[in-house]
């Protein structure tokens, strides 16, 4: 009988559930497998994997359009100076990515003149100091162009004047 006992003990450990290293493993594997398997069918480098339609058209229109620039009229603005008067002037171009952007844009020529010297007039003399001021400039104006000229898309303004006095 104790033979018996011992054979079934034997038995029980054998039957006992696997540790949770190894519960984590048996997960895991088919997970990061799969997950593999179909960055790499997504990839293109498994077979049977066929680009969608519109991004074959979009890699076979040329990119090596030519930006067109359209000029900005001068702005005159005073800043938010508390206790004295300081003044901008800026002349800057909006560089778009073709004709028909540009006449988007100037078709929004009021809006954006207007959302410029608004935004001009809050602006404090320190913070356009130095190049990094000059550089958030040019991104809050391409912001504010993107907006009111929208569908088209500004990339870059130019700036060919900043007096700031």
């Amino acid at each position: 009988m104790a033979a018996a006992k011992i054979e079934q003990d034997a038995g029980a450990e054998r039957a006992k559930p696997r540790s949770g290293k190894k519960k984590l493993i048996l997960l895991a594997l088919p997970l990061v497998l799969g997950g593999i398997g179909a960055g790499l069918w997504f990839g293109g480098i498994l077979p049977g994997h066929h680009t969608p339609e519109h991004a074959v058209a979009a890699e076979a229109v040329p990119m090596n359009r030519q930006p067109v620039f359209v000029a900005m009229p001068d702005i005159t603005a005073n800043l938010n100076a508390p206790g004295r008067r300081a003044f901008i002037r800026l002349r800057s171009q909006m560089e778009v990515a073709g004709a028909h952007d540009a006449a988007t844009l100037q078709a929004a020529m009021p809006r954006l003149v207007d959302l410029f010297t608004t935004y001009l007039r809050e602006i404090r003399p320190e913070e356009l100091r130095g190049s990094a001021g000059t550089h958030r400039l040019r991104e809050e104006l391409i912001a504010r162009a993107n907006i009111a000229a929208s569908p088209a898309r500004v990339t870059d303004v130019l700036f060919t004047e900043i007096l700031v006095q």
